[in-house]
Parts: structure tokens; sequence; C-alpha cells
């Protein structure tokens, strides 16, 4: 097997984009197939353990394996623009295009990735070029305004300036000076830091669903995507909805596979059971790229990991439960049993009326909203604390095991004080030991009850009726449990609460379970294979923290998380990263507008006597009508500072 640290790909305006290569030592001579993973996170130390773990293992299988550095990120050319831009897109077309066309490619390429690389890869495939055969999309989405880390049922989630700052630390080091050479690294460097885009007054900027976040939401026009999809993601990560959304919808062929994973690869999650996705995607693109009748298209429209109830674990490692499989996405398989509502109760209509007050510490038990297995405490924890604070509705147990799959709707009819509101919804199992399990969720800005393309605010105290979709599930509710239906008006951290209080008053409503029998027929997956593993030297432990407290003087409610990810040194390149984060997040009981965020980043990259750092300083806080966003960048060629830049903007509601 052939490797290249610094294979150049040319772009038709000169820039030149860097790629690593893993390529059969016959290629040459007998062209292969081409998998391409197209990302900005650096090839040369921001993914170089994870792609070790990939890419030589499909080229042993007889692919020409390619992980491309976009535009202005890692070691290829130019500025990066912004996520999923039109440039980063026409790029991956040329790429594709030029991969196709080079002597030891057959001319069939597929794509594969997670999270930015899932997204791009059917954003690309919704462009339709000739040689993209077959993609592999994991935690993705098809939706970027509903469905991704800025916005939920119109309500800004609190990632949103999380992944702010994170990007821009992420965009803020240098190329590898090893491969680019000279002087030009540092040239390169601060061009690219004088040039940093301000995303997270962009990002909250449009807080409409506009042209912006249509562009690269497949779901604008599914009969783009020709290429062959297989769609995975897990039950306990951010993205869990678009593989029943592309199963659903996709004309071209397709499959979904839904495990109880977190953030990461199949083969490499941090909750068990982890699957052979090396097996599962050769036999993906051995159908599709190499054309071989094997079957892959017959394996099941959709295969879901049916999780078993467990007590609530934030550092949960293994979830029992089996594999099922089904023909057709969840719509079709199940039936959907309404619940309707009544004081206190679900599942017995009745006359009510409830009050939804804005507890600002409702939320604490949340979790985040991409578990990466970083440290302890990222799952959902004991549902009891917010609970407490929200309008609950509570079933009889259940007699029989209840299999819910798909994804639950809640309907409301509600009336506001205010002229503005939101809702939050859950759905709990609540637990003969006493505990409450999150199920599900979903939310919405009240000021969308029509549609997401502009605000339009309340009339107080007149009712209006709502549908509140929740997010996918996999989950069987045994004999003995109940289920809860909780509503709240704020969930700190996880989104920005409103400006300022409300009171929702709901007076009827209903639940739209999607329950299937339990007898759908079962499959299984092969444990992950061994795998090349990267020589990483560790020069120093990492740590992690994560407190909720208050403070004495100002009675505010303050949550502190800290990661040290230690310091690694790469045997392959040299190289010797090290990063660390913490992010405060506080706020005050009484006040809605008092909501603020402090997190800072710092990065180390360097080999030998040279080192480069940098340290991005985000804070973002709410005023009544407005966010108030600053954003600091700083850059230091070993002691000696190179660069700052403030950014600040205020941006409306």
């Amino acid at each position: 097997m052939k490797i290249d640290r610094d294979f150049g790909i040319p772009l038709p305006d000169g820039t030149r984009l860097s790629a690593k290569v893993w390529m059969p030592d016959s290629a040459t001579l007998e062209p292969v197939p081409a998998v391409l993973e197209y990302l900005p996170y650096r090839k040369s130390d921001g993914t170089a353990a994870r792609d070790t773990t990939v890419h030589p293992v499909f080229a042993e299988h007889g692919y020409a394996c390619l992980r491309v550095d976009r535009r202005g990120c890692g070691d290829s050319e130019g500025l990066f623009d912004d996520e999923y831009s039109e440039q980063e897109l026409r790029d991956g077309v040329e790429v594709i295009n030029w991969i196709a066309a080079q002597p030891w490619c057959n001319g069939n390429v597929g794509m594969q990735g997670i999270s930015w690389g899932g997204f791009n890869g059917l954003q690309l495939a919704a462009r339709a070029p000739g040689a993209l055969k077959a993609v592999i999309s994991i935690g993705t989405t098809v939706d970027r305004y509903h469905d991704d880390i800025h916005y939920k049922g119109g309500i800004q989630l609190g990632e949103n300036i999380g992944w702010a700052a994170t990007a821009m630390s992420w965009l803020s080091t240098p190329p590898d000076p090893e491969l680019v050479g000279g002087n030009k690294w540092r040239d390169m460097w601060l061009d690219r830091l004088e040039h940093t885009p301000f995303l997270a007054e962009r990002w909250t900027g449009h807080s409409d669903r506009d042209a912006y976040w249509e562009h690269g939401s497949v779901c604008e026009e599914y009969g783009d995507i020709k290429a062959a999809v297989l769609v995975m993601g897990g039950m306990h990560d951010g993205y869990r909805n678009a593989m029943a959304a592309l199963v659903e919808n996709l004309d071209a062929p397709v499959q979904g596979i839904v495990g109880p994973w977190s953030h990461k690869y199949p083969h490499i999650s941090t909750i068990e059971p982890s699957i052979d996705y090396h097996g599962v995607a050769s036999r993906w693109w051995d159908r599709w790229l190499k054309e071989i009748p094997n079957g892959a298209e017959d394996d099941g429209a959709y295969r879901a990991y049916v999780m078993d109830s467990v007590a609530p674990d934030p550092s949960l490692s293994e979830r029992p439960g089996k594999w099922v499989v089904s023909d057709s996405g969840p719509e079709a398989a199940t039936t959907p049993e309404i619940l309707p509502l009544g004081q206190g109760v679900l599942g017995e209509k009745g006359a009510f009326s409830g009050l939804v007050e804005t507890e600002l510490l409702c939320g604490m038990t949340s979790g985040e909203f991409f578990p990466f297995g970083f440290g302890p405490g990222e799952l959902p924890d004991d549902q009891q604390h917010d609970d407490a604070l929200s309008l609950c509705f509570d079933s009889e147990s259940v007699e029989t095991d209840k299999v819910i799959l798909g994804a639950p709707s809640v309907q409301l009819r509600v009336a506001s004080d205010n002229a503005r509101g939101q809702v939050i919804v859950r759905l709990c199992d609540l637990r003969p030991d006493g505990t409450s399990a999150l199920i599900s969720l979903g939310m919405l800005d009240l000021r969308y009850r029509d549609g997401f393309e502009a605000k339009v605010d309340l009339v107080p105290d007149q009712e209006y009726d709502i549908v509140v979709p929740l997010d996918q599930s996999a989950y069987r509710l045994p004999a003995g449990h109940r289920l809860r239906l909780a509503v709240s008006g704020s969930y700190w951290p996880f989104c920005w609460p409103e400006g300022n209080e409300f009171t929702l008053t709901v007076t009827a409503g209903n639940l739209s379970l999607p329950v299937c029998s339990d007898d759908l027929a079962e499959c299984e997956f092969d444990s992950p294979r061994k795998t090349p593993i990267a020589d990483i030297k560790l020069l120093i432990d990492g740590a992690e923290r994560k407190n909720w407290s208050t403070d004495p003087e100002s009675g505010k409610s303050v949550l502190e998380i800290f990661g040290d990810h230690g310091r690694q040194e790469d045997a392959e390149t040299g190289l010797i990263t090290g990063s660390t984060v913490s992010e405060r997040w506080e706020i005050n009981p009484d006040d809605p507008a008092s909501a603020k965020v402090e997190i800072i980043w710092t990065r180390s990259l360097g080999r030998g006597d040279w080192e480069v750092s940098t340290q991005i300083t985000a804070r973002m806080r709410g005023t009544a009508d407005s966010f108030l966003i600053e954003q600091k960048i700083e850059a230091w060629e070993g002691e000696i500072p190179v660069f700052e830049k403030q950014f600040e903007a205020t941006v409306p509601r």
C-alpha cells in the first residue's frame, strides 16, 4: 500500500488542496474506485488518529482513499469562508471530478464522513457529479436549520456559540511547515488569521429559516440525490433524525442504520455495542463502486437498535437492546397511539388548565447536545430535577412492553401572557426505581407557530394550537413502567431562554406515540474488527471536570466545564499537539436576560524547537431584545505574540 501525506489536488483557480492518500500498490496498473473524506479538521493532526482506523482498511480492500483538507484548512491553500459554503461545495465537485479522471481511479468515487463530512457528502450528492456513485453519511442531517447545532424549533441552541468558538479554534492553527516548507506556512497562517470569519454573528443573525439555511439542506429537494446513500447515526447523538428522513424520502438506493452510539464512527463509539463499520461499508462500496452483485441493497431499508430501559447514567458506556430490521422507514412500520392529556394525566382526556412558568433552572439534567466521549457527564441525567420544574402528565403503568420506533409528536393548546414564549417538551420513562429517564425531546419558539420563515409575535392570552415534533426514538418501555410528558418554558443551557419572563397556560393536548409490534425481524452486526492504531505517544495526561454550583454572592446558577485534552506526539509526523477548553455558563434564576457564557479554547502545535499556539475567547449574553457577542483570537509563535483580533456584535432576537 502506498501512503502520501501531502498529495496535491489542483483546483481551477490555482488553489492547491492537500490530501493524505492510501492506495493499493497495483492501482497504477489496475485502476480502482476511490473513497473521499473531505473535511476542515486538519488531516495532519486533527483527525490523524481516527483516519488510521478507517482509510488503510479500505485501501487494503482495493480502494484509493483520500482524506482531503478543505480550502483554507489544515495543509490546504486558500481561505475558509463558512461551513458548507458555495465555495466548499464547488471545490468538492471539482475534487470528485479530478479524482475520477486520474489514471489510478476507475472513474467511480464514493464519499464517507461523520458530522461535517457527513453533511457535505449528502450536499455534494445533491450536486449529482457523475462520478459520485455512493455515499456513507454518519451523524448527519438533511435540514441545517431544524436539525443542526444552531437552532431547534426556531430556538437558538447553546451549542451555536459553543460551536463558533470550537470552529474558530480549529481554524486558527497553521499548516504543517514540514509539508508546506520555507516561510510559506507562516504567510498562510497569518493570512488565515486575518480573514477568520465571525461566524457567531452570522449564525445568530440568521434566526429565521431563510435562504442561508436552505442552502445545503438536502430536504429542499430530495430528488437531486442520485447516488446510493447509506446513512448512519446514534440515538445518543445530537443527530438522530436523518436516517428516517432519507429512508422515507429518497428515490435513490438508500439504507439507514440507527445504533445506540454517541457522535462517533460506529466502530469506535463510546457507547456499546459498536459494530464492524468496515465490513458494512466495504459491502456498500463493493456493491455501488465495484458493481459486485453482493445483495447489499437487500440488507433492509431501516436497521435500528431498540434500546432497553436503563437507569439514567451521564457516563453510560453500554446500552442493552436488540437490532431490528424493517423494509421501510419507521413511519410505515408503526401505528400512532394517541394519548390525550388530562389534569396531570397522560392517556386520559379531561378538562384542565396547567401553568408553565419561566423556570430558568430547568435544563440542568439535559446532558450535552454532542456526546463525544471526551469526559464524564455528557449524557442526560435523572430527569426528576427538571421534571419538578415542568408541567407533567403521567400515564398509568403499561401492562406489556411498548416499543417506540420513530418520532413522537405533541399537540398543545397554549396561551402566553407575553408576546413571546417557548415550549420545550420531553418524553420520559418513569422507572419503578423512581428515576426518570429521557427518551426524546422537542422544542418550539412560539413566534414560529405558523412557520419558520419569520417570527410573528403572539397576542397575549390568546390560545393557539401548536405541534411540537420530538426527535426520533428506538426505545422499549417495559411492562410496569410509566410515560411522562414534561412541558417547560426554558431549558438552559441546552438552549437560550427568552429575554423576558412569560407564563404559558396549557388547556388541551395529546401525545402521538409511534408504536410498533414486538415481532419485527431481528438482525445482527459483527463486532468491530481490529484496525491499525496510530502510534501516538502521550506526553501529558488530560483531565475533565463538570460542575454545577450556586454563586454565594450573586445567587447565580453556574455550570463550569473544563477539558484538558493532554499533550501527545504523533510518531509518524513528529507533531506535538495539545488543547484545552473551559466553559462557564451562568444565569440568575429570577432574570431570563441574565443568561451568559464564556468559552476559552487554547490549542498548540509544534515539532522540535518550533511551536505555535492560539487562544479563542468567546462570550455571549442576552438582553431583553438582543444577543451581545464577543470573540477574540490571539496567536503566538513560541512566546512571541504574532496576531490579535477582536470581534463584537449586537444581534436582535
